[in-house]
């Protein structure tokens, strides 16, 4: 456990960094709350009993006090477009390892093109999409692979009951469409397409007892930048329930709210992960509750096995290339029912 190590916790009021906070403590890290609105941090600040220091990734000499003392940094600010680069240059100057949340799409292909080298030639570990969008698919992926070298297609389902979407969601959204412009990305043939078609609309059989479904295919999220930065799979496709595309979509879909003593909402979540080669099926899958409130474990449990050399490799990893994938999944209890299913064949 945190044994009372200080953890910078970047963003630290927002809606999934609150949650993150509270399973830092709960695990017996000290988080230091940053970010750069000095009202917002006093609430958790003073909720816990923890010091705030102000910080903006405008001004490097305010990030570097915000991470003095710290053995690590996780970043739950967005929209991480600004955010990745001036927090990872701290952690850089820090020496000190360094986790987000991000599931921007774009801020993660940048982190893992222009920090690679550097972390490596550091020696520190960089760890980007550590959440519910980029990590845990990419865990679910990785175990489904088992033994396989390499295999043709890796396909991540996600059916959420509704995606009520928070402040910082909607404005990460909005900074990933402007970069884009009037492009969506697909992971094809082992490169990276720009589409100016519609995304399709398909049906996707769920586990019992949830069954079929429709989805929006090619639905690019996180996933889709950390599967393949590891995994020799040359094509990588997510979808996405399409109630749950219309929720995310709608300008007047609600914040989430809670509806348990954690502050949890009642949204549940499935993710279901096909991974295919030749004529050869295998399957896991993972589900929950609230998918902001499952990224606090998910960051936290990485954290905690980066600060006990629980590693694979040093440098720019995600999730699935850093850990052991079925041990982190099964430590993930009681926050995630998993299933990871035997090897099928196709008929």
């Amino acid at each position: 456990m945190g044994s009372g190590q200080l953890v910078a916790v970047f963003g630290a009021y927002g809606h999934t960094g609150r949650f993150v906070v509270t399973e830092l403590v709960a695990r017996g890290f000290v988080p230091v709350l940053s970010g750069r609105d000095a009202r917002k941090l006093a609430e958790p600040a003073r909720e816990h009993g923890l010091e705030a220091r102000v910080a903006s990734v405008d001004d490097a000499t305010s990030l570097d006090r915000a991470l003095a003392g710290t053995v690590a940094v996780v970043n739950c600010a967005g929209p991480f477009a600004s955010t990745v680069g001036p927090v990872i240059e701290a952690a850089l100057r820090a020496r000190i390892p360094y986790l987000d949340v991000a599931a921007e799409i774009e801020a993660n292909l940048d982190t893992f093109a222009h920090y690679r080298e550097r972390a490596r030639e550091a020696g520190t570990v960089i760890v980007p999409a550590m959440a519910f969008f980029g990590g845990l698919g990419d865990l679910l992926a990785t175990a489904a692979m088992g033994d396989w070298a390499e295999a043709d297609e890796a396909h991540i389902a996600y059916a959420l009951s509704n995606w009520h979407p928070t402040a910082g969601t909607r404005l990460s959204g909005a900074v990933s469409r402007e970069r884009r412009g009037d492009f969506r990305l697909r992971y094809s043939g082992g490169q990276w397409e720009r589409r100016t078609d519609q995304a399709p609309t398909l049906e996707w059989t769920f586990p019992d007892p949830m069954g079929p479904r429709p989805v929006i295919g090619e639905f690019t999220m996180a996933d889709v930048v950390t599967v393949p930065q590891h995994l020799s799979i040359p094509d990588v496709t997510t979808y996405m329930t399409t109630e749950a595309v219309r929720d995310v979509a709608a300008p007047h879909t609600p914040a989430p709210t809670a509806t348990d003593k954690s502050g949890r909402s009642n949204q549940t979540f499935l993710v279901d992960v096909v991974i295919r080669s030749g004529g050869a099926e295998r399957r896991a899958t993972a589900s929950g509750q609230d998918i902001y409130a499952v990224t606090a474990p998910l960051v936290t449990e990485a954290l905690e096995r980066v600060l006990t050399g629980r590693t694979k490799t040093v440098g720019v990893a995600s999730a699935g290339e850093l850990f052991d994938a079925p041990d982190f999944l099964h430590a993930l209890a009681p926050h995630i029912t998993l299933d990871l299913h035997p090897q099928k064949r196709n008929a």
